[in-house]
């Protein structure tokens, strides 16, 4: 029988087990923590409500090419939609409005800005699905859909400013500049505006969902079909030398690379682990979870049926703030993003009280209480917040790295996406999922195409597993074979 090992239980983890599972290898999980999920775990961080610990909102996991083959709604997942996606308010009152629609929302957008976004968006939203093959995976691939490919590609490699000058109102230009900002990048550097043409498409064509009772059924769906499949997960595991790795024929880490350093030393390549050394981490999350009697008083209505809202104000302010947080600076006006899951998904409220999930941008490794500054800017376009809050609960950086610690210095999307680590993460290599030692792979965000529970990068490191195997290389295989 042939066996893999996957070290970690996200949703990249488990994708790697269920393919490998799926292909008739026996496969472990191996968790550090108490409970499944990585970055999708929920509980009641405040009595009687349910929040998510971290991944929230899932365009992109809907529209996973490998987990929405997976019929994972056998394993419980229910997708729910809330009626407006994002609201973007600005201190005038408007706000640039997402729907999933793209002619209702080239609509609101007005009558230049509109014809424009449903010129730019309409084609990639109608041909997702088939972009979301070559877009999330690695680049040294032969592209199944060039011609749209090229139509996402030239934009995305602009700088987020660049490709938010084709607006001329505030409301679109917030609209996508709140998108991009989940880059973690300064909007001015290269290759910033694709992520915000990315996740802006993904919800044109499948929405931005939630999944019903919280981000935990996807990985709960997960371990439910690698147990059918015949594989395992083993909570409380911390693997934290390669002394403790059952024997196996392949493993694969859904962890930062730094782990793999530290687990595998010199066993690991002196080239490999100087690469993984030098990987940067980017800006870290200060995330409020708040109880909300009645909900968040908004001043703009569409807010207050969106399942996300973007705080930050204007193109230019959002900028500024990434911008600072960047430079390791905190701003007074940090960008927050807000989730109100609870409107698409009501199972996770008690009664009229509502858990509202918030997290600032702050700089890496931010020691600071950024709470005020949360509530600051829900204030600011929602007066009289503060007094419908009966609860709270806090998670700074570090305790996000506490959390789960693939989250180095509260970088929740595990690793900095600078130019050169989107071109080479993580490191520059022909198989980037690969560690250099025969039968070992990394399967985590850090490796393409990034953060998400789309479990993509789990199904691609699998892949490379599969064909270490099939490649007659079984009994070279590192944790099989020690003596």
């Amino acid at each position: 029988m042939v066996t893999a090992v996957v070290v970690g239980s996200g949703p990249n983890g488990l994708a790697a087990a269920v393919l490998l599972a799926r292909e008739g290898v026996d496969v472990t999980v191996l968790e550090a923590a108490r409970t499944i999920g990585g970055g999708t775990r929920t509980s009641e961080l405040t009595p009687g409500l349910l929040h998510d610990h971290c991944s929230a909102i899932h365009p992109m996991t809907v529209g996973s090419p490998f987990l929405g083959g997976l019929g994972l709604e056998r394993h419980g997942l229910r997708w729910r939609l809330p009626e407006i996606d994002c609201a973007h308010p600005l201190d005038s009152g408007a706000a640039g409005v997402l729907r999933r629609s793209v002619p209702e929302t080239a609509e609101g957008l007005g009558a230049i800005d509109g014809p424009r976004w449903r010129r730019l968006f309409g084609p990639l939203a109608e041909g997702f699905d088939g972009l979301a093959e070559d877009m999330m995976g690695p680049l040294a691939r032969v592209p199944h859909h060039p011609f749209l490919l090229a139509r996402f590609g030239i934009p995305a490699l602009l700088p987020a400013g660049t490709v938010a000058g084709l607006w001329r109102g505030e409301q679109a230009r917030a609209l996508f500049g709140g998108v991009a900002a989940h880059a973690f990048r300064p909007l001015n550097r290269p290759a910033t505006a694709a992520i915000g043409l990315s996740i802006v498409a993904a919800g044109h064509r499948h929405g931005w969902a939630v999944a019903e009772g919280g981000s935990r059924a996807i990985t709960d769906a997960l371990a439910s079909l690698l147990t059918e499949l015949g594989g395992r997960v083993e909570t409380g595991f911390h693997v934290r030398s390669y002394a403790q790795l059952p024997p196996a024929d392949v493993v694969l880490f859904d962890t930062a690379p730094g782990a793999v350093v530290d687990i595998l030393g010199d066993r690991l390549p002196t080239r490999v682990a100087r690469a993984y050394r030098r990987y940067r981490h980017g800006p870290g999350a200060f995330k409020v979870d708040f109880a909300v009697e009645g909900g968040v008083p908004w001043t703009n209505e569409a807010a207050r049926h969106a399942g996300t809202v973007h705080l930050g104000g204007t193109f230019e302010e959002v900028a500024a703030a990434e911008r600072a947080v960047c430079a390791g600076r905190m701003p007074e006006r940090p960008f927050v993003l807000v989730g109100q899951q609870y409107l698409a998904d009501p199972s996770r409220s008690n009664g009229d009280v509502h858990p509202v999930w918030t997290y600032a941008h702050v700089p890496h490794g931010y020691d600071g209480d950024a709470t005020d500054a949360v509530v600051r800017q829900i204030e600011r376009f929602a007066p009289g917040f503060r007094e419908r809050v009966l609860d709270k609960a806090v998670r700074s950086p570090a305790g996000y790295a506490e959390y789960n610690p693939n989250y180095v210095g509260g970088d929740i999307v595990t690793g900095a996406n600078t130019v050169l680590q989107l071109m080479g993460r993580p490191r520059p290599a022909l198989d980037p999922y690969s560690t250099g030692v025969p039968g070992v792979f990394l399967c985590s965000a850090a490796t393409p195409p990034g953060a998400g529970a789309h479990g993509m990068c789990g199904a691609f490191a699998a892949r490379s597993a599969l064909r270490h195997l099939r490649g007659g290389h079984r009994h070279r295989a590192l944790a099989g074979n020690r003596s």
